[in-house]
């Protein structure tokens, strides 16, 4: 490939100043990709950029690597989840070059789902480098152009680095400091976990903005709509680090079954309209987990359709 590398279309929108709007897949558990295309093909004209999550919930599935090239060959634009739970410092900066030798120009860093959720229990964790220290690697890779090994990297990667925050996870008081600590470690953009209790949220951003970190990067709220009231008490009540307020599970119990799944759908377009006042909000991440069809119909109703030209 070239030395001119093509720059981050979601980093370019971020910087301009408009509301970024990303999305995610997950990739197949088989080696078949037209599964991933599909995904790809259902919300690339809705979204800036597509994660593809990296063995989410610790269950093996086709490499997140290899999804991403999968979607940059189709023209859309991957945001490359990478977590430290399965490699160590070789086999992390050897992907991240990977990545870079197909300009992908996007990555998020993170430490990954205990082996335990998943099928591979008896997995070893690795975690040689964790999330923070990940984040340091790829500014290094990118800004020094050397290995952490010292040694000088030919065609350095160019990526736009960005890390995972959950404004919900206790205790709530470390959740700022920890956002800064990630900031200071060479984070650019976040995505935060899913967001439902709203006050929580603002009173977390706030706390960012009084500590100057809303102008050091670019917050990415969190979006998972809700398919029904059981899903609403699961994640209640299962998903550690979830937050959801009863008002929404009544809300969703309050209507009859076949329509809970569009009700949900109202509630995430409610949130986004809400947030989309909020200073300090650069952009929205959609979660619709295996529920991809769903991600036109919320970024139009919340006015984020059509996507600026950059």
């Amino acid at each position: 490939m070239s030395e001119l590398m093509t720059q981050s279309r979601l980093e370019k929108i971020l910087k301009a100043g408009h509301l970024g709007v990303t999305s995610e897949c997950g990739p197949p558990r088989g080696s078949d990709a037209e599964e991933v295309k599909e995904k790809g093909r259902l919300i690339k004209d809705y979204v800036d950029a597509i994660n593809v999550t990296d063995n989410q919930t610790a269950m093996t599935r086709m490499s997140s690597l290899a999804a991403c090239i999968h979607l940059k060959l189709m023209g859309i634009e991957p945001v490359l989840q990478m977590v430290t739970r399965d490699r160590n410092r070789v086999a992390l900066q050897s992907d991240i070059l990977g990545a870079a030798s197909f300009d992908i120009p996007n990555m998020l860093c993170l430490s990954g789902d205990h082996q335990s959720f998943g099928d591979c229990a008896q997995g070893q964790n690795v975690h040689d480098l964790d999330s923070m220290q990940l984040l340091q690697t790829v500014r290094h890779m990118r800004d020094q152009g050397k290995f952490l090994g010292g040694d000088e990297i030919k065609r350095p990667p160019k990526i736009f680095v960005g890390a995972a925050a959950n404004p919900f996870a206790d205790p709530f008081e470390i959740r700022v400091p920890r956002l800064a600590k990630k900031i200071a470690c060479g984070a650019e953009f976040i995505q935060t976990q899913c967001i439902y209790n709203i006050d929580k949220f603002k009173e977390w951003i706030k706390r960012a903005r009084d500590r100057g970190l809303t102008q050091k990067v670019f917050i990415m709220a969190g979006m998972t709509p809700m398919k029904s009231v059981g899903m609403a008490k699961y994640m209640a009540k299962k998903v550690p680090g979830m937050d959801v307020p009863e008002e929404i599970i009544k809300r969703l119990a309050g209507v009859e079954k076949g329509k809970q799944a569009q009700e949900g759908i109202d509630i995430c377009v409610e949130h986004i309209q809400e947030l989309k006042e909020v200073d300090g909000v650069a952009g929205f991440h959609i979660m619709a987990i295996e529920w991809e069809e769903k991600v036109p119909e919320i970024v139009e109703r919340s006015s984020l359709f059509p996507r600026p030209e950059v």
